[in-house]
C-alpha cells in the first residue's frame, strides 16, 4: 500500500535540537483500481515528526499494517 504526504515546517525539537516537520496532507496514492483517498483525518497533524521513518511507523501502527506492507512517499520532495 502506497501513501503520500506533504510536509509543513515544524519546530526544533526541544529534546534533540533537530528540525521537525508536520504533515500537511496524507493520502493513499493512486494504485491501479483504487482512487486517491485523503486520510489526513486519521493522524494528528499538529504532531512534530523527527523523520519520515517515524511517520512511517506511526502510520503503520495507526492503520494496523506491518511497516513492510506499506510505502511512504514525500510528495513535497518531488
Amino acid at each position: 500500500m502506497l501513501f503520500e504526504y506533504t510536509r509543513r515546517h515544524g519546530v526544533r525539537s526541544p529534546v534533540t535540537d533537530a528540525p521537525t516537520f508536520r504533515v500537511g496532507k496524507l493520502a493513499r496514492a493512486n494504485t491501479g483500481d483504487q482512487t486517491r483517498a485523503d486520510i489526513s483525518h486519521l493522524i494528528d497533524r499538529s504532531y512534530n515528526y523527527h523523520s519520515p521513518r517515524e511517520l512511517h511507523w506511526h502510520l503503520a501502527e495507526r492503520l494496523g499494517l506491518a511497516p513492510t506492507a506499506m510505502k511512504l512517499h514525500d510528495a513535497t520532495a518531488a
